[in-house]
């Protein structure tokens, strides 16, 4: 089999399969298959595949054709500038978090050596992309999956970025005080009504843990006074049928002004941030 007829035969059964993005799918298990960059497949359309490079292919639509994320058979996924490790033990970062992390940057612009902490890390992809891209900040990584927090290691160890997070172990802050200039969580939010009408690749395959939840962002805004520096800033992730109420909550939550509704690129309401301030403590 060529590697034309390798991208041709695993789009048409990914298509069968209903898989959403069957063509880039398809070159992403070839590239991985014959370790070529996917922009030089097309370099060398009749190159054959190896008995190897077959099986490994063949391996791979098997499990994509079963609904199984390509995030997981990859066993990386790309997210803002980081290459992230990623198993069944974590979420696959999504892009509309990479614009949480942006507004987070954009918190910190005026801050030399912010303190950042990012609750429920998971791969540690909030926290690697700020580390990363913010080269003064600390960051706190916390989640309460060792198996999470585990992966989140490995990724900061990849990247030498291990000397500029520090993880914990334990629910939401679990015993870190701060203070902090920053707060950032994407927690659980899927309503448990809304479960069972996930996609089969999230349905099946992802951590419910990591999805399902209410009242998360509650929990944490409440918490986050006490730990927020005067002035600091608090974001959140949030359900787009949940965002509208939960903004309006932060509102009447005394010790927070500044709050916004922010919109993902879709255009859907998507994170909620407020900054910390007592003057609401004081009337």
């Amino acid at each position: 089999m060529t590697v034309a007829e390798a991208i041709a035969d695993t789009t048409k059964r990914l298509r069968q399969a209903g898989c959403s993005s069957p063509r880039v799918d398809s070159e992403r298990l070839v590239e991985n298959a014959v370790r070529t960059p996917r922009t030089a497949l097309y370099a060398e359309p009749e190159r054959r595949l190896t008995t190897r490079e077959h099986e490994v292919l063949t391996g791979g639509v098997e499990r994509r054709c079963r609904r199984e994320p390509l995030a997981y058979i990859l066993g990386e996924w790309r997210f803002r500038q980081l290459t992230l490790q990623v198993t069944p033990a974590v979420l696959i970062p999504r892009p509309e978090t990479e614009l949480l992390v942006e507004r987070c940057l954009e918190h910190l612009l005026e801050r030399d050596q912010p303190t950042v902490i990012d609750i429920g890390t998971g791969s540690g992809a909030i926290a690697l992309s700020i580390a990363s891209e913010f080269p003064g900040a600390q960051i706190t990584a916390v989640d309460k999956s060792n198996a999470a927090l585990a992966i989140a290691k490995t990724n900061a160890h990849a990247l030498e970025l291990e000397h500029r997070v520090c993880f914990v172990e334990g629910d939401l802050f679990a015993d870190v005080s701060g203070p902090f200039d920053l707060v950032v969580s994407n927690p659980p939010y899927v309503l448990a009504e809304d479960y069972a009408a996930l996609q089969p690749e999230i349905l099946n395959h992802e951590p419910r843990e990591a999805l399902v939840g209410a009242g998360f962002h509650e929990r944490i805004a409440d918490q986050a006074l006490h730990r927020l520096r005067l002035g600091g800033w608090l974001l959140m992730e949030c359900g787009e049928r949940e965002a509208q109420r939960i903004g309006l909550e932060l509102e009447q939550l005394p010790g927070y002004e500044s709050v916004d509704v922010v919109n993902d690129l879709s255009g859907r309401p998507r994170f909620v941030e407020a900054s910390r301030d007592d003057r609401k403590l004081q009337l």
